[in-house]
């Protein structure tokens, strides 16, 4: 379980406010259409390509900078720092790399779904393929 299962989710009436975690989703809140969440990338990182199936995301860049290698192949390239907007449509493969070997980059990412996890499956590149398997499952493997 995760920490933001397990963090104290607290509301009534239609309002609910989650202290001490790192995100909102249908996994701890009655959301139904909206998932958020805050996001580290560690020093050096790489978030391994993948594509979101069929919800859209915005993503606010809070602090450092990563690339965006994305499009079929992930053969586009963007670098983004903070204070910069994203949008990313479904269906769209990327892989992003925090730029430096240093400082973690943080973002708030916004998802047009409330079980994005569920619908985020990894991409290869090399290929150019999404593979048939939801990332969760893969990431466990490793």
């Amino acid at each position: 379980m995760n920490n933001d299962t397990e963090a104290q989710v607290i509301g009534r009436a239609g309002i609910s406010m989650l202290r001490g975690g790192t995100a909102l989703s249908n996994s701890n809140v009655e959301a139904k259409g909206l998932s958020m969440k805050l996001a580290v990338i560690p020093p050096g990182a790489v978030i391994p390509a993948h594509l979101h199936v069929d919800f859209e995301t915005m993503i606010y860049m809070l602090e450092g900078a990563v690339r965006h290698e994305y499009g079929e192949g992930c053969k586009l390239v963007m670098e983004n720092q903070a204070g910069d907007f994203l949008f990313i449509q479904p269906g769209v493969p990327h892989e992003v790399f925090n730029l430096s070997d240093t400082e973690p980059a943080v973002a708030v990412i916004a998802r047009s779904a409330p079980d994005e996890r569920e619908q985020t499956i990894p991409y290869d590149r090399s290929a150019a393929l999404p593979v048939a398997e939801p990332a969760e499952e893969s990431s466990r493997r490793q």
